[in-house]
């Protein structure tokens, strides 16, 4: 996704905040009292105002049910949602990853986007889209690889990942390409752009069999956790179960073997898909 295409999607939810703040206040309501009616805090109608944060379509639809304008603001979500290089159920988590100042994921079977490389990206949405035109493929590559700058910005957040080791074997790409984006973790390690433990085969069952999750903490406003199913994912924000996820990846966090033993696993399965590729 270019720039100036960020730019002027911002500008547009720029817009969207301050038609928001002037029909609320049209009505008569306080930010408080509009976001009781539509079951949010009255802070994230502040951050909806300031293009902050995004809300999500039953947001904006309730948001029209109260200050009855009949559909205004869910034709604006899904016009900015439809623009986006990105699934609509989505879009929230690229904005909240872009304010976070600590992310921290658990990955079963894939490398995270934002550790991805292109050959590994490009390989992921192959698979899951065979029919696609190169056009369409390419669009989705460099929207995952957008993604992933804000590991580079200097005011990047934490990053912790933890891997299971399945993640490390799969050849996604073949093995000369898994090489290198097991290289790239490697290198973004040493860098200190990302914290990566390994959750090893050895270590047997453990709490989040098969389930992906990333825990997104802010500043100024309570963690978030995203999780994710087929074509489809989930936002949640209740304190109870935010908390709830928190423990499960502090045990994830202790099953795994330590970040330098880690290191040692990543780079040799990298060196393990070398000798593969060299082979063939």
């Amino acid at each position: 996704m270019a720039k100036g295409a960020h730019g002027s999607r911002q500008a547009a939810w720029e817009f969207f905040g301050a038609e928001l703040k002037r029909r609320r206040e049209n009505a008569g309501l306080t930010q408080v009292e509009l976001g009781a009616r539509v079951f949010v805090s009255g802070g994230y109608i502040g951050q909806f105002e300031q293009a902050i944060r995004k809300p999500q379509l039953d947001v904006a639809q309730r948001i029209d049910e109260v200050l009855q304008t009949e559909g205004f603001f869910e034709r604006l979500w899904l016009k900015l949602i439809k623009d986006s290089p990105f699934a609509a159920w989505f879009q929230a988590v690229v904005e909240l990853e872009r304010l976070a100042t600590r992310i921290s994921e658990f990955a079963p079977t894939i490398v995270p986007g934002l550790l991805q490389t292109p050959e590994y990206a490009r390989a992921i949405m192959l698979a899951g889209n065979p029919f696609a035109t190169d056009e369409y493929i390419e669009e989705k590559v460099r929207a995952r690889l957008d993604r992933g700058r804000i590991l580079k910005d200097a005011a990047r957040p934490e990053y912790w990942v933890i891997l299971h080791e399945a993640a490390l074997r799969v050849p996604v790409g073949g093995a000369a390409a898994m090489g290198r984006q097991l290289e790239h973790i490697a290198t973004s390690v040493k860098e200190r752009k990302a914290l990566v433990q390994v959750l090893p085969f050895a270590a047997g069952p453990h709490p989040a069999m098969g389930k992906m999750m990333t825990v997104m903490q802010f500043e100024d406003a309570p963690p978030t956790v995203y999780t994710e199913g087929v074509l489809s994912g989930n936002l949640l924000d209740e304190p109870a179960v935010v908390k709830r996820v928190m423990a499960t990846y502090d045990l994830l966090r202790a099953a795994a073997v330590s970040p330098e033993a880690s290191l040692a696993l990543v780079e040799s399965a990298a060196e393990d898909f070398r000798r593969c590729a060299s082979t063939t």
